[in-house]
């Protein structure tokens, strides 16, 4: 066989099989925007004829992460809504009302530089204005599934007292329904197959049973899935007794929702019962560490869900309430936590945490055709890693091989040397190679200044708990 290029004499994880499939002294073949060839040096290049060999050793070549659950247009309110109780309420929502679309275009820019650098290749991004936003992953040339979030919310929803009933307004519904169609003609398939689409109600608490149905009709014609909040707080279940009678997951259960097609964010609220019953129904699990830790204090359900036979994945979600959209960060908190949770230091391993962040996240976003492992055939998306810095040090092979507990427990993201997604490299020695990295934060640091503007008079006067933090010196 012909290749390319053949990076040799690394550490090649391949993610194959049930474990995380490492080979000493390998290599990987790349022709076009495919492997061609994983396996040791000597294996792959008795078996392929390469344009180019570059030495990889030093290195560990990896899939490049999946950030299963995202909204990165929130990333230009990065830590205004930390340690209250009321993070929705008392924090995101008074500041939401005064972004403009393209702030959240900046915002999101960010956010995926972010990722990149931490060794993202995949997004699945979820959030408003996702056309556009869609020209943001075709700029940097990462891989994204995206939606539309599809509400029937108004903008000026952060004036309504916590506990009252949200009022839908179907016109709203409409257009972001319509956004997410456009997404689907436009995007699916564009910039060489590496933007895919979703449909994405925002939550059964968000919107019109209506509109939620007519989502789930369009999902099964366009034969995608559906990205969707399920249980994801108090704020949810109080809004579907209020309005149904039911909690999320019966309610959901009997419109006939909970199927392979769900994509199930979260289930922060979630009873062991529900979490089977989402399992047992063929729907994937989002899991979010991170973000539902620091914003509720809560360990989702996750492990309960993979006992009872579900396939889950991990996200970062927004900026506003994790601050670190880092899967590094989200492996680390989804092991630990599970860790605490159970009081057994051995239930969640640093090999399941990886199988999350890459196979099975695929897997669970309808992309394991294409990528989450180093096989045959597969996109060329891949990371390397410096074993040299010194959260990597050293490396030991025997008698037992510490490097992967050293990515979940130790790493960063700053170990990441390379990105290549599709066959190219976006980044290269941490450098991004496609755009203009400084310029794109400063035009997000603009943007967040003049919200912060718009938003100040109006936050000041709700009485936020973060004024008092701020007034006592602790921000």
């Amino acid at each position: 066989m012909k290749a390319d290029v053949v990076f040799t004499h690394a550490y090649v994880m391949t993610m194959k099989g049930r474990g995380v499939g490492m080979i000493e002294d390998g290599a990987v073949a790349v022709k076009g925007n495919r492997i061609i060839k994983t396996g040791t040096y000597e294996e792959v290049m008795r078996n392929c004829q390469a344009e180019e060999e570059v030495n990889a050793k030093g290195k560990l070549i990896m899939p490049g992460l999946i950030d299963a659950h995202i909204h990165t247009g929130l990333a230009i309110l990065r830590g205004v809504a930390q340690d209250i109780t009321g993070w929705m309420e008392e924090g995101l929502w008074p500041f939401m009302k005064h972004v403009t679309d393209e702030d959240h275009l900046k915002g999101s820019m960010l956010n995926i530089i972010e990722g990149v650098k931490a060794g993202t290749t995949t997004f699945c991004d979820y959030d408003a204005n996702m056309n556009e936003i869609a020209e943001n992953y075709a700029e940097i040339g990462a891989r994204a599934s995206i939606a539309e979030m599809v509400n029937e919310i108004p903008k000026d929803i952060g004036d309504l007292p916590a506990g009252e009933l949200y009022p839908f307004d179907p016109a709203i519904g409409e257009r972001k329904l319509q956004n997410n169609i456009k997404l689907m003609d436009k995007w699916h398939g564009a910039a060489n197959g590496k933007v895919t689409c979703l449909f994405g109600p925002h939550g059964p608490d968000m919107m019109s049973l209506d509109l939620l149905k007519e989502t789930k009709s369009l999902a099964e014609k366009y034969d995608t899935k559906l990205h969707m909040h399920v249980c994801q707080g108090d704020r949810e279940i109080l809004q579907m007794e209020k309005r149904y009678g039911k909690r999320s997951i019966p309610f959901l259960h009997e419109e006939g929702f909970l199927n392979d097609r769900l994509l199930a964010v979260h289930l922060t609220e979630a009873t062991k019962k529900e979490t089977e019953m989402v399992a047992a129904s063929g729907a994937s699990m989002i899991n979010c560490s991170g973000s539902i830790g620091i914003i509720d204090g809560i360990v989702p359900p996750v492990l309960e869900f993979t006992e009872a036979g579900g396939l889950a994945a991990l996200g970062s979600d927004q900026a506003p309430g994790n601050n670190c959209n880092n899967m590094f960060n989200e492996m680390k908190f989804a092991a630990i936590l599970n860790k605490v949770k159970r009081k057994d230091p051995a239930v969640f391993t640093a090999t399941k945490a990886l199988r999350m962040a890459t196979i099975e996240a695929a897997q669970a976003i309808g992309l394991g055709y294409e990528t989450g492992s180093l096989e045959e055939g597969k996109k060329a998306d891949l990371v390397f890693i410096d074993l040299e810095s010194p959260s990597m040090s050293p490396v030991i092979s025997k008698p037992v091989r510490n490097i992967v507990p050293n990515l979940v427990y130790s790493a960063n993201g700053s170990e990441v040397a390379h990105v290549m997604v599709d066959g190219k490299f976006i980044m290269k020695d941490r450098q991004i190679l496609t755009l203009n990295e400084r310029a794109k934060i400063k035009e997000a640091n603009e943007a967040a200044e003049g919200i912060s503007e718009r938003a100040a008079s109006q936050f000041t006067a709700q009485h936020s708990p973060l004024i008092g933090m701020m007034e006592r010196g602790e921000l």
